[in-house]
């Protein structure tokens, strides 16, 4: 069910106003607070940023950049830091890739990110993994804005406008242009005084408390377990109905993944999801049929077309057992849209669990996928507790990571809706 979301989100640019009335309206942030800091590229520059912020004061607003798209991986190459009394820094982390001496500068400090879940894994890697975390988008999805993006949220709280030409650049370009680093020293300007806008709104509206029980499950969640089989996620796999299809596409993946791997590359830069799955329906034979397909013809795929050809061989002359299934067993509840034939009485709780968190969601004004996770909405309705009440529920959402606040909102009335769908 749809939830009635914050009537603040409505509040942006009317649809029909001109670019040169949104303007007006909304200040264009172009110039940081004392110029575009220095790139720090070296250990003594590393040391005063350290020295500097270990003497600021107040929380230390971070953000980081990585070159999606571009390059393997997800590494940062630029991170941003500003707190009160030390200005802005930005940081090198590929000059600079052990960044301990500011992470123990600002020690047990609160951090201040936009999105947290995107740049903990790469600070993490440079040692810069914060102890407190206060996340401004995060923040803006409990207070049921529907539009958190950082521009957005910073045009609707502070009523300033940041540019976001550069938010898709190659980020391991070096060295970075002036303008590139304008943009990356603003993405930090305002953040502590976003940050502070919105603690006072989650006070007023009674959620500060799971706005931090939120923060802190952020920050102890695990690193995420690498998929078993990330080649199933390519994009039109649907398409592929054979096994020996399947097998195509996973040896192309995994081919693609080795090239890209070791020339430092976005995956999609060597080979589109689109040629794996076309390569995967026709089967081709030679290298005349497979640059007959038109993604294969760009000038980085044609270039390892004998790979690409082996690969498809080695398929052809698998064996039925060493061919992958068309789908691995997983360890959670079947799609939804196959309930009503296999299991009827779960269709009918799924319905009503459904209901119940759209109602609270509705009532505390947030997406219901914030006041509960939808695969744990799934779990509860497939395997429910054998004996339905507010305190099996609640033992049965704590054990699928719901927060006590989720739970003190939602487990009587889903044990009432698990009643409800069983009579």
């Amino acid at each position: 069910m749809a939830n009635v979301l914050n009537s603040k989100t409505e509040e942006g640019p009317d649809p029909e106003t001109t670019p040169e009335q949104t303007a007006d309206a909304a200040p264009l942030l172009s110039e940081p607070r004392g110029g575009i800091p220095p790139v720090v590229a070296g250990e003594e520059e590393l040391a005063r940023v350290a020295a500097a912020f270990a003497g600021g004061s107040g929380p230390v607003a971070v953000d980081a950049e990585r070159a999606s798209g571009y390059r393997y991986g997800q590494r940062a190459y630029l991170v941003q830091l500003r707190r009160a009394g030390a200005g802005s820094a930005l940081v090198d982390p590929i000059a600079c890739p052990d960044l301990t001496a500011v992470r123990a500068a600002v020690a047990d400090t609160e951090v201040v990110l936009h999105a947290a879940h995107q740049d903990l894994p790469c600070l993490t890697e440079v040692n810069l993994r914060p102890q407190r975390l206060f996340d401004t988008e995060l923040a803006g999805r409990l207070l049921g804005y529907q539009r958190v993006g950082l521009g957005t949220m910073v045009e609707r709280m502070l009523g300033l406008r940041l540019a976001k030409e550069h938010a898709a650049v190659d980020w391991s370009t070096r060295p970075l242009p002036e303008d590139w680093l304008r943009y990356a020293a603003l993405d930090v300007e305002v953040l502590i005084e976003l940050r502070d806008a919105l603690e006072a709104e989650l006070a007023e509206a009674g959620k500060l408390e799971w706005a931090h029980e939120e923060f802190a499950a952020v920050l102890a969640a695990p690193p995420k377990e690498p998929r078993p089989d990330p080649w199933r996620r390519t994009s039109g796999i649907h398409r592929v109905r054979s096994q020996r299809g399947l097998g195509v596409v996973r040896e192309l993946w995994l081919e693609r993944d080795r090239i890209a791997r070791e020339r430092d590359l976005s995956p999609g830069r060597v080979l589109q999801d689109s040629a794996i799955v076309e390569a995967a329906l026709a089967m081709p034979r030679t290298p005349q049929e497979l640059t007959a397909i038109k993604a294969f013809t760009v000038r980085l795929a044609r270039r390892y077309v004998p790979a690409w050809i082996k690969a498809v061989n080695r398929v052809r002359n698998m064996g039925p057992a060493d061919l992958p299934q068309p789908s691995p067993p997983g360890d959670g509840p079947p799609p939804t849209n196959r309930w009503a034939d296999r299991d009827p009485a779960a269709a009918r709780r799924l319905d009503a669990v459904r209901s119940a968190v759209g109602a609270i969601a509705e009532r505390v004004v947030m997406p219901t996928e914030n006041l509960l996770q939808p695969d744990t909405v799934r779990r509860l309705a497939w395997s429910p507790p054998r004996t339905v009440s507010a305190d099996s529920v609640a033992e049965h959402l704590r054990a699928h990571q719901a927060r006590n606040w989720q739970i003190e909102l939602t487990a009587a009335e889903l044990a009432e809706a698990l009643r409800s769908a069983a009579r």
